[in-house]
């Protein structure tokens, strides 16, 4: 397998990082968080125009028709500035749910959408509501964006896959409080009379499509976390060359520099281990899962490391509201329990692993 980007892929990846740089700089990032909503609306338009939420839809609907190594290098992005919109929920989680569950109408109808910048949210990721004799009824905790989603998809008990609108009859939507100020959550309550066309196959035929929304969701989840944490490094070693300390810059000390290369130990194997996730992806083949699992247990263990070792090698500025240390260390925490915690990721490697020993 080759781990060196072609020249397409490093022309998306410095595309999204200029782009970001600009529209999503720490100012507008933390605006946006300390909102009513956590959503920059300008953000999500800019890469709409751009192309992004389109990465991994096909070119016939309306798509670029690239693959999960492209979008990991777009998310590292993301989650260097904490872009505070949907993207990872309607360009990942929903994409993939209508390309593995949908029919043919469903995906000439529905891609295009979520290609061109329809905001979707992603709900089944902890308990699902029930689908029963075309009723949908039951509760959905902690579906990110939901409050600012056009549509939503919903994972049921019964392994069924719905699309609704989000002013749809029987359907309330309850912002909570999060962690996370840049990625906020609501529980959903649904008592919704369902359609033929809102669902994606037939009742009940969508478990391996979850399934493999849900693993592939926390592979390229692990690219996001990995920016995340190289932001924290880079930030960090910014301010160890410009703070001095008994008339020397505090990066000379060498218990500086011993922590500060232990975060990027930590980081370099991230990434390696996200990009070698996405590369499984796009080839689709038996080690799709491991992984997946693997990537999403070690860099969520790494990113909660290097974040909150971040804030310590900032000393009192660090600990701040006003310093954006916080903001990272707080998506590090509340992504790390996302699309299962590494110790749930843990075991389900475990089980793969170990699935044919007597």
């Amino acid at each position: 397998m080759d781990f060196a980007l072609s020249d397409d892929q490093r022309a998306i990846q410095e595309a999204a990082r200029d782009f970001l740089n600009d529209a999503a700089n720490t100012d507008a990032v933390r605006a946006a968080a300390e909102s009513a909503t956590g959503f920059d609306e300008m953000l999500w338009r800019g890469l709409g125009e751009m192309g992004f939420a389109g990465l991994m839809v096909p070119e016939s609907h309306g798509g670029l028709g690239l693959g999960a190594v492209e979008m990991a290098l777009v998310l590292e992005e993301m989650g260097r500035c904490l872009a505070p919109v949907p993207f990872f929920e309607t360009a990942v989680l929903a994409v993939q749910a209508v390309v593995g569950a949908g029919k043919a109408g469903q995906l000439a109808t529905l891609l295009p959408h979520l290609a061109s910048g329809t905001r979707a949210c992603f709900a089944g990721t902890a308990d699902r509501p029930t689908l029963s004799d075309n009723r949908l009824t039951g509760t959905a905790h902690f579906v990110t964006f939901a409050h600012v989603a056009e549509l939503i998809v919903i994972a049921t008990a019964d392994d069924s896959l719905v699309v609704l609108e989000a002013d749809m009859p029987g359907l309330t939507i309850e912002p909570l409080p999060s962690l996370d100020r840049t990625r906020r959550f609501a529980t959903l309550t649904f008592d919704c009379a369902i359609t033929p066309d809102q669902l994606l196959g037939a009742p009940g035929s969508a478990k391996a499509a979850i399934d493999r929304v849900l693993t592939i969701g926390a592979g390229l989840l692990a690219a996001e976390q990995a920016g995340v944490a190289q932001y924290s490094l880079d930030a960090t070693v910014d301010y160890a060359q410009q703070r001095v300390q008994f008339g020397r810059a505090i990066g000379s000390f060498q218990a500086y520099k011993h922590m500060l290369a232990d975060m990027m130990l930590l980081i370099e194997a991230s990434r390696s281990a996200a990009y070698y996730a996405a590369a499984a992806i796009d080839e689709d083949g038996a080690e799709l899962a491991e992984a997946c699992h693997i990537a999403r247990e070690y860099v969520s263990d790494a990113c909660r490391s290097v974040t909150g070792d971040a804030i310590q090698l900032h000393g009192g500025i660090g600990f701040t509201w006003e310093h954006h240390a916080h903001l990272y260390f707080k998506r590090a925490r509340a992504t790390a329990n996302w699309l299962g915690s590494p110790d749930q990721h843990r075991e389900a490697l475990a089980t793969l692993l170990f699935k044919d020993v007597a």
